[in-house]
């Protein structure tokens, strides 16, 4: 299976969200746009994190949707100028993300554990143990969380390597 067959596709809207998602939505309004009766998992940790069955993961900032994630196999799928961000080889998703920014003029940063973010975007590309493998999983972030000292080094960052070392070459 391709990294996009028989998965739902939602469309990215930099600085305001993904698909059905908006930045800034209530719990309530998060289990409605995802047509959800509610999430699967609350998981407690610095921001509160809701996971729900098609695989996306939610967290809020003072009760308001600040960040999600896109599982890198199951659930929904995005594409960035036609190449699909999620379930890639972690590897050439990031040098993906570096010729786009390169090309589009985007803003690029490195967060703490080694990951690339287009900030202007509200893209964030962390990578996923799959089989052995390392691929690419999208997480979509508010600018102001990655202009926020504060906030970028306190990214969610679950399923991130527990290692010191990147997954991405320096």
């Amino acid at each position: 299976m391709s990294a996009s067959e028989g998965r739902e596709h939602w469309q990215l809207l930099p600085g305001a969200g993904l698909g059905p998602l908006r930045f800034g939505m209530s719990p309530a309004e998060v289990v409605d746009a995802l047509w959800a009766s509610e999430p699967q998992k609350r998981v407690d940790g610095p921001h509160e994190q809701e996971d729900f069955a098609n695989e996306v993961k939610v967290f809020y900032d003072a009760g308001k949707l600040a960040c999600f994630a896109l599982d890198a196999v199951m659930g929904p799928q995005v594409l960035l100028a036609g190449f699909a961000l999620a379930g890639r080889d972690a590897e050439q998703a990031h040098q993906f993300l570096l010729d786009y920014a390169a090309e589009n003029g985007s803003c690029l940063l490195y967060t703490p554990d080694g990951s690339l973010a287009l900030t202007d975007l509200g893209v964030l590309l962390r990578s996923q143990e799959v089989g052995g493998v390392r691929m690419s999983r999208p997480v979509f972030v508010k600018e102001d969380w990655l202009e926020s000292e504060y906030h970028r080094d306190r990214l969610p960052l679950e399923g991130v390597p527990a290692t010191d070392e990147s997954p991405w070459p320096p």
